[in-house]
């Protein structure tokens, strides 16, 4: 992390043209940790075709078991991780901003459920190494914005990219 750069958890990473990357092509990542050692983000705004039941029904007590899966990122995509909006934001295994936080792999589903706003599913994460965020933003492959919690939860994930961008305004807007 550069000496002069505050964490950016909490912020999103909007792909821009420049990102050559066919992981992160449009995509909105919400960076979730970020320290000397390394970064970590979800991928906010790519569903998989495969429903929460089919992978862990057990979470069906925090998600509808219907509601599908995210691609978090290529990083251990066997990796099933729930982000949820908590009441208590003491009760996530790692905070990431406002409310919004993980779920503990320990978490008794049925109790917690009662304490959840709401909660998705994601298969693996995007992971960067000490440095390498930092020298792709340098290098302009992402656009920051600060997140909102309601983006991890956006209904139209298809138009996230451009709702984002516009958001940021200026000729940001028009890029998207």
């Amino acid at each position: 992390m550069c000496p002069d750069m505050d964490s950016l958890r909490g912020q999103l990473l909007i792909a821009s043209p420049a990102l050559e990357d066919p992981n992160f092509h449009r995509t909105v990542v919400l960076v979730t940790e970020h320290t000397a050692d390394g970064a970590m983000g979800l991928i906010l705004n790519r569903p998989a075709q495969t429903p929460v039941e089919e992978i862990a029904p057990e979470l069906g007590l925090l998600v509808d078991a219907t509601d599908l899966v995210y691609v978090g990122g290529p990083v251990g995509e066997e990796a099933v991780i729930v982000l949820a909006e908590f009441e208590d934001p003491s009760e996530a295994a790692a905070p990431v901003m406002g409310g919004l936080g993980f779920v503990p792999a320990d978490a008794d589903e049925a109790d917690l459920a009662t304490r959840l706003r709401r909660a998705r599913v994601y298969a693996g994460y995007a992971g960067w190494g000490p440095g390498q965020l930092d020298g792709e933003i340098d290098e302009e492959a992402w656009i920051l914005e600060p997140a909102a919690v309601d983006d991890a939860f956006a209904e139209d994930v298809t138009s996230l990219w451009s709702t984002v961008l516009k958001r940021k305004g200026d000729e940001y807007a028009l890029l998207s």
